[in-house]
């Protein structure tokens, strides 16, 4: 095991490092974003080339390729996400239009890393996710081991576990279902996923799924036997 985890860690120092090719589905950010801030702190502008990555630290340049039309921009990563699957990048409305993508909403692009940055401008001790935690807040929980079934709502996914505690209390508290907490490691960096309910169709999913499209826009139908 010991062996393993140094190799990992060997894998995950090269992979932040290095230049490399990485390819997947780009999206990017929808207007109402405008203004906003972003996990670096910086507000979001949708005229600047910028964009979010799950990994890479702020400050980093990467140029994109549009695989469909071979246009390039290069922008600078300074906020975390997106956290649907298949997608690697979320770009500004700006960078999205350099690639000529912006009518599909989705793209099949690849990544180079052309700058890596100075490595200071790393994750601040800022809230994940805008849930703020007071340093003398305490939580009793009970942890098992699950394996559900049926379906759930995904809320949201963080890396930050104390975010995750004050939100899961919150969610319980307001809408009395189930809260499910998925562990998921994506290019070695270990994510919190929120799930929320236990239905038992995809039908009473979507129902609870359309009582939170207000609050939390983003939040999808999960299905337990499948991730």
């Amino acid at each position: 095991m010991k062996r393993l985890f140094f190799l990992f860690l060997i894998l995950s120092f090269f992979y932040r490092a290095e230049a490399q090719v990485q390819t997947g589905k780009a999206s990017f950010y929808a207007d109402k974003f405008e203004g906003q801030p972003n996990a670096s702190g910086e507000k979001y502008k949708r005229s600047k080339l910028t964009a979010a990555h799950k990994t890479l630290p702020f400050g980093t340049k990467v140029r994109i390729t549009n695989i469909a039309n071979n246009q390039t921009v290069d922008v600078v990563i300074n906020d975390r996400g997106p956290y649907v699957d298949g997608r690697i990048i979320d770009v500004s409305r700006a960078a999205a239009e350099k690639l000529g993508f912006i009518n599909q909403g989705l793209a099949d692009v690849s990544l180079e890393i052309i700058d890596p940055g100075d490595g200071k401008r790393s994750d601040p001790a800022a809230p994940i996710g805008q849930v703020s935690v007071d340093e003398k807040e305490f939580y009793n929980f009970e942890v098992a081991r699950l394996k559900p079934s049926g379906f759930g709502v995904q809320i949201g996914t963080y890396q930050e576990l104390v975010n995750l505690i004050r939100l899961s209390e919150n969610l319980k508290n307001s809408y009395r279902k189930k809260v499910t907490v998925q562990v998921k490691i994506i290019n070695g960096v270990k994510y919190y996923s929120l799930i929320l309910g236990q239905f038992p169709s995809r039908e009473k999913a979507q129902q609870f799924r359309n009582e939170l499209s207000q609050k939390f826009p983003d939040a999808f139908i999960i299905e337990f036997s499948k991730i």
